[in-house]
């Protein structure tokens, strides 16, 4: 039987550019990039494939392309959906590029929709030591497991998708370090600090149970009852749960704690350098995004306390 994203035409009857499509999602497998991004991408090059119809690449300019993303508006697409569409073509014409099937990126000519900035709303240290400091919930299913992964989330800052990727041999005890392998199948070593330490180590006796109890070999540190490797669908579950069972807003997931983690480190003092490093960060300009944050909690301050202010 086929899955249902098998289901297209068969290769003879597909355009020039489908298959072109087809050809550069597949590096994109290849290069181990994210599944969300793969499908992101799939969706939004299956639109431009459709858009264009049989047209070859050298008859397609930034006028094309333009023309593309005023269809994607009219279709009533957010102007966060048409700069997602247009970052797929960029990424689509680079790798292109690089196979020498085009000369020219003609979706480099083409401007990004100015997005509103909206920053995260991130919790307080109160907020987070709160929900640290209070303990699981009543009807945690795996508390002890709960517990680990909040402190490894926002002690050491890591995405979700770093997350279940540790295995038991990533952390080095006498380092006090967790070898991570982030975007790209990046490493680097992230330091955890005695809380998490903590956390992990009262976990793990319980996560032997049930590794024994199912007589399987799992090299992942954090498993589900059945003695497989956590999802990053399931811990976005469990974070939301323990969050609003603490009082935190419903719309905290697995990143928010990684903001955290930045926005405290730099309200604490930490070097900005130093944040990226930990975050995994390529440019710096990302990890600014945190200084940002920081900033407009001091103006409320400064609005709140300043004599002058009001």
């Amino acid at each position: 039987m086929k899955h249902v994203h098998d289901a297209r035409p068969p290769a003879a009857s597909r355009t020039f550019v489908e298959k072109g499509v087809d050809k550069f999602l597949r590096s994109l497998v290849e290069k181990n990039a994210s599944p969300h991004t793969i499908k992101a991408y799939r969706t939004d090059l299956e639109q431009f494939t459709q858009f264009i119809g049989d047209a070859r690449w050298d008859a397609i300019d930034h006028v094309r392309i333009r023309s593309f993303l005023s269809h994607l508006y009219d279709r009533g697409l957010s102007k966060t959906s048409v700069a997602r569409a247009l970052a797929a073509l960029r990424s689509l014409y680079k790798w292109l590029g690089r196979e020498g099937l085009v000369r020219q990126n003609p979706a480099s000519l083409v401007s990004t929709p100015r997005l509103p900035k909206k920053l995260p709303r991130v919790p307080t240290i109160e907020e987070m030591n709160v929900v640290l400091d209070t303990g699981m919930p009543d009807n945690a299913a795996f508390p002890e497991r709960d517990r680990a992964i909040l402190e490894l989330l926002y002690g050491c800052g890591i995405r979700n998708s770093e997350l279940i990727g540790i295995n038991l041999e990533d952390i080095h005890w006498n380092r006090e370090a967790i070898l991570v392998r982030g975007k790209g199948k990046k490493q680097r070593l992230v330091p955890f600090g005695d809380s998490a330490a903590i956390a992990v180590r009262d976990y793990l006796p319980r996560r032997q149970e049930i590794v024994a109890r199912k007589k399987k070999h799992v090299p992942a540190l954090l498993i589900n009852l059945r003695g497989s490797r956590l999802t990053t669908r399931s811990v976005g579950r469990i974070v939301k749960a323990i969050a609003v069972a603490r009082g935190l807003p419903a719309d905290v997931h697995p990143h928010t704690l990684r903001h955290a983690f930045g926005t405290h480190m730099l309200e604490e003092g930490a070097d900005l350098r130093a944040i990226q490093e930990m975050l995994g960060h390529e440019r710096l300009s990302t990890t600014q995004r945190y200084t940002q944050l920081s900033t407009s909690k001091v103006m409320q301050v400064y609005d709140e306390t300043h004599p002058r202010a009001r």
